[in-house]
């Protein structure tokens, strides 16, 4: 039976005096693909950062593979098998392609689901491969997310949390990226995605949360979502 990869429970956080999560909750099974989801502002990015120790909550709990991991500093959540890769690709411009996949190495771990290598990585984006020797910051928008993606898949994880993975790419990579995260699940990557674009973000998930305001208002399996009324006007503009 598969456990839970990742537990929110009733997470409030805070920027400052800005209240940005209230009582947050949500879970994400051990192999499955989670779609987070809402408008900007909504929460879904400090969900992520509460998750990898970027921002301690004030109230609630993390479970990382049935660890708590509330307010663990980032490496140690790392050291769990979670990587993250940012809104805004955030790679090491001065870097080539192959040194930044390089410095995100990391010696193979018995639970982890695949040994990812810069071979295997070359053969999810051949474009990496063709541009290995490239500094990463002459690489197109799209190139440098699949980038940021071989990086933290470099470091083995067993939960890979994407934030915004298509944002400001070009039309004809995008379906690139997506195919990609569909096949990294099906490697045995637990993922989870935040993505603007909801119907294809539902189409790959397994199931979806979608949050307002820092709350969840919506949560269920995806395809339920999908045909869900109040998502439809909200998200989906029918």
């Amino acid at each position: 039976m598969a456990h839970d990869a990742l537990a929110l429970e009733e997470i409030d956080a805070f920027y400052g005096d800005s209240h940005v999560l209230h009582r947050v909750s949500l879970r994400l099974g051990e192999g499955r693909l989670l779609g987070l989801l809402g408008r900007n502002g909504a929460g879904k990015s400090t969900s992520m950062n509460v998750t990898v120790g970027l921002l301690p909550p004030r109230h609630g709990a993390v479970t990382v593979y049935g660890r708590e991991v509330t307010g663990d500093a980032p490496e140690a959540v790392a050291a769990l098998g979670v990587a993250l890769v940012p809104q805004g690709r955030r790679v090491f411009r001065s870097l080539t392609v192959r040194e930044n996949l390089a410095v995100a190495g990391r010696k193979p771990r018995g639970d982890f689901p695949m040994l990812w290598t810069h071979e295997t990585i070359a053969g999810l984006f051949p474009r990496l491969a063709e541009r290995s020797r490239q500094l990463a910051g002459s690489l197109s928008g799209g190139e440098q997310q699949m980038c940021a993606i071989g990086r933290a898949l470099m470091a083995r994880p067993r939960l890979l949390m994407l934030d915004e993975p298509t944002l400001g790419i070009a039309p004809v990579l995008v379906q690139r990226i997506f195919e990609t995260v569909a096949a990294i699940n099906r490697d045995g990557v637990t993922i989870l995605l935040v993505e603007q674009n909801v119907r294809r973000a539902l189409a790959l998930a397994h199931r979806a949360v979608a949050l307002e305001n820092g709350r969840v208002v919506l949560s269920g399996p995806a395809r339920e979502l999908l045909a869900d009324d109040r998502l439809k006007k909200a998200y989906l503009g029918m």
